[in-house]
């Protein structure tokens, strides 16, 4: 883990979350109260946000954050309809909403995350019409033949009470948000934290319904964070390698073209690793990669590592040349020598054979070391350009592994 941050790691996908909940309750608390010619933009805000949002998780497909900001909008558009009807539809309506939308994300939290259009994915059409046609129901009750008066007693239940929040919507939440943070335990990526704080947005929105300008601030909240966590997932998925968490080659490339003058690059390569692959299976290979992964994240001296591609990850020390890298890159290669791997089974092959062999080569795989070759460069007159300079660090690279192996070169 690196240390140079002032926020740890764990605590770092909740900034940006936390950031815009603290935004919008200060706006309400110290922001001046909008006059009534501007009552329409406030009430506009949260069709805008949570649109937009709904487009944004709909064009790049991600199932959970789309049931989310489509069930928001759906739940403010029709509180916002029902207020313009009076009597009994602005209780059903917000009764609905604190019922129906956690209800829905919970639903979606529980079901594995399989994007926005999929083969089963006409049972969503089907059960928000069927809600739409429920919350109808319950609001037109007393207006119609069909529905009665039944609703205004059942709605009166304590459980159904509002406000505050009533106890089953309450409930709801709790089961949502605890859902929420079984997904995002333990990786807490940007998108499954986003969920459970634009939950928490919705229901402090859902506390301030007796104050439209606090429950509209709060529902674009939600949107808001909904709309980030989207683009940072896109962000992360662009520029951090799945496997390993490092930084992508795609990040390598980005940062290669703000360097300065004095840099260096270290290539470094797992020993053996397509032997070792082939004898313990891709599972346990996997392991290895993890493994040399956050011994490298740990290096010291300024150095920042990345996924290269396959077996290869490459260090960056922005600021430091060749010679002053060698203690830390030395150090690192020594720590992973010095590791013992303890190989555990992510696969268990149906052939109870294959199983016989697998386990066997797990036995055999428990107490290895893994090594790795490490090759560093830095600009100078014959390599001037980061490409070049990558280029004779994969040339140092060479000569470590021509040279034994389990070396530092330069």
């Amino acid at each position: 883990m690196r240390t140079n941050s002032l926020i740890p790691s764990a605590y770092r996908p909740l900034v940006v979350p936390g950031a815009i909940l603290a935004a919008a309750a200060l706006a309400l608390w110290l922001g001046p109260r909008p006059p009534r010619s501007l009552a329409g933009l406030v009430s506009l805000g949260p069709y805008v946000v949570l649109g937009l949002a709904a487009a944004v998780t709909l064009w790049f497909n991600r199932g959970r954050a789309f049931v989310a900001a489509s069930s928001m909008l759906a739940a403010y558009a029709g509180y916002r309809y029902a207020l313009a009807l009076h009597g009994f539809a602005p209780q059903a309506a917000y009764v609905a909403a604190v019922l129906l939308v956690p209800a829905n994300m919970l639903v979606s939290l529980v079901l594995p995350e399989r994007g926005v259009v999929h083969h089963g994915s006409w049972r969503w059409l089907l059960l928000i019409g069927a809600e739409a046609l429920l919350v109808a129901w319950v609001a037109s009750s007393g207006h119609s033949m069909l529905s009665g008066q039944s609703w205004h007693h059942i709605l009166q239940h304590w459980t159904l009470r509002y406000p505050p929040v009533p106890f089953a919507g309450r409930v709801m939440f709790a089961l949502a948000f605890a859902a929420a943070a079984w997904r995002a335990w333990p990786k807490f990526t940007p998108l499954e934290v986003g969920a459970a704080a634009a939950l928490v947005a919705f229901f402090i929105a859902c506390t301030q319904i007796g104050r439209f300008t606090g429950f509209a601030a709060f529902m674009s909240a939600a949107g808001v964070i909904l709309l980030v966590a989207v683009l940072q997932e896109s962000h992360r998925l662009a520029f951090r390698d799945e496997l390993t968490g490092l930084p992508s080659r795609r990040a390598l490339d980005e940062r290669l073209r703000a360097l300065g003058p004095d840099y260096a690059v270290a290539m470094v390569d797992v020993d053996h690793f397509k032997k070792f692959n082939d004898t313990h299976g891709h599972d346990v290979g996997d392991q290895v990669l993890r493994l040399v992964a956050a011994r490298l994240a740990e290096v010291g001296g300024g150095g920042r590592a990345f996924r290269y591609g396959g077996e290869e990850f490459t260090v960056l020390f922005p600021d430091s040349g060749v010679k002053d890298t060698l203690p830390y890159l030395e150090h690192i290669r020594q720590s992973i020598e010095d590791y013992r791997m303890a190989v555990r089974g992510g696969d268990r092959p149906k052939s109870e054979k294959k199983g016989s062999r697998r386990r066997a080569a797990r036995e055999r795989a428990k107490g290895l070391s893994v090594t790795v070759s490490i090759g560093v460069a830095g600009p100078d007159r014959r390599h001037r350009t980061p490409a070049q300079v990558i280029k004779a660090a994969d040339e140092a690279l060479y000569r470590a592994k021509e040279g034994g192996r389990n070396r530092v070169a330069s």
